[in-house]
């Protein structure tokens, strides 16, 4: 297990905000904070191991240096406990010291509060995480918050209860908030996947310029949302076409490009990236992979994608299957990376079990929505001007 937590001291950059990152999966909201330029890393909490070893394994490829206070594998709930409690403490209030906001951002395990999960709510083992992770923040009083989640939190009746319940806990502990339910196609990743996004600013906190608690009324939710993202899914998108192994298909006048499978499949040079041959080979059924068509992702399971067309969710697991458009076989974990909008440099080690990619996959923020969101936040506090890394 790796160590719970770090007792390195914070190493400050000047004007960048320090990020507390829960949840983390492998790293995918946390890399579009940290490709804005304004924001560092500073601690990163994730239980699940082959997770956290993706997280590790991604930096080193990126180049990107290790959180200021490490990881932890700790289960989030043991934070709580009185010892656990006062090392992150410490931490915080060291960060506290300096002029820089300080935000925790995280998207608790989300299957409890989905309409194709477990739908537990809040008493699920999993749906009970979203609790903790609020108590967190009412404990430790970051600068602002940004909590990830399904839309049937937001949605469902029952589980909206308990989401009223935790943002009145946070406005009770001092939070201005404000919430959106977005779509990763409105940020330019190829994938029709909703999430309710929530975000609190502590009021007078001395780290927030502007008094931005104040504005939170007036968040730019669209600002780097596309011009056209309302109007999406009215554009004459193909439907359903015969499949062809290998088969050639002109792309269909009238769509954005730069939102189909396709375009990301040769963006990230799929056929050449690390993971290119990691896929599940099929003990049986080969010949059903044959039969369904191109575009015919409505079913339960065994959904093949079309080429020209943006993925439905990327929910790889259980009885969810995805087929390659034009390939007699599942999408490669190199595919699964492109349709969530990640560079092309990004790897998933290839020492974890296949399943355990397409789980970490499954489960992450595409990649242009939480660096669309990171250039939001910065802007609205006013954070100094980013330095970009080029996402290759």
């Amino acid at each position: 297990m790796l160590h719970e937590v770090a007792s390195a001291e914070s190493s400050y950059s000047v004007g960048k905000s320090k990020i507390y990152s829960f949840f983390s999966g492998a790293g995918f909201l946390d890399l579009g904070f940290e490709f804005d330029g304004r924001y560092q890393i500073q601690f990163v909490n994730e239980y699940c191991l082959p997770f956290i070893q993706s997280y590790r394994f991604s930096r080193v490829n990126l180049g990107l240096p290790e959180p200021s206070y490490g990881y932890s594998t700790m289960d989030i709930s043991w934070m709580l406990q009185p010892e656990k409690f006062k090392r992150i403490r410490s931490m915080v209030e060291k960060d506290k010291e300096g002029r820089s906001p300080i935000g925790f951002i995280g998207g608790p395990p989300c299957p409890d509060f989905s309409v194709g999960g477990k739908n537990r709510g809040k008493e699920g083992e999993n749906g009970k995480l979203s609790g903790v992770y609020t108590d967190l923040i009412c404990k430790l009083e970051p600068d602002f918050f940004l909590f990830e989640n399904v839309k049937g939190l937001y949605r469902t009746k029952k589980h909206r209860a308990f989401f009223d319940e935790m943002k009145t806990k946070l406005q009770n502990a001092g939070y201005e908030l404000t919430e959106r339910l977005i779509n990763a196609l409105w940020y330019g990743a190829p994938q029709d996947r909703e999430r309710i996004l929530l975000l609190g600013f502590k009021k007078g906190s001395p780290r927030l310029q502007n008094d931005v608690a104040a504005m939170v009324s007036h968040f730019p939710w669209q600002e780097q949302e596309r011009e056209d993202s309302q109007n999406l899914k009215d554009l004459p998108w193909p439907e359903r076409d015969s499949f062809t192994v290998k088969g050639e298909r002109l792309p269909p006048k009238g769509i954005p490009l730069e939102l189909t499978v396709q375009h990301w499949f040769d963006k990230n040079n799929v056929g050449k990236h690390l993971n290119a041959e990691h896929f599940f080979q099929p003990r049986a059924g080969l010949a059903k992979f044959k039969v369904i068509d191109e575009g015919d992702d409505k079913k339960k399971s065994y959904k093949r994608l079309h080429r020209w067309r943006y993925s439905p969710t990327a929910a790889y697991g259980n009885n969810e299957v995805h087929l390659h458009p034009y390939q007699a076989r599942r999408l490669s974990v190199a595919e699964a990376l492109a349709i969530q909008s990640l560079p092309a440099n990004f790897l998933i080690p290839p020492t974890i079990t296949l399943s355990n990619m397409f789980k970490t996959i499954g489960n992450g923020v595409p990649f242009l929505v939480s660096q669309g969101l990171a250039k939001t936040l910065g802007n609205f506090m006013s954070l100094p001007e980013s330095i970009e890394r080029v996402a290759s």
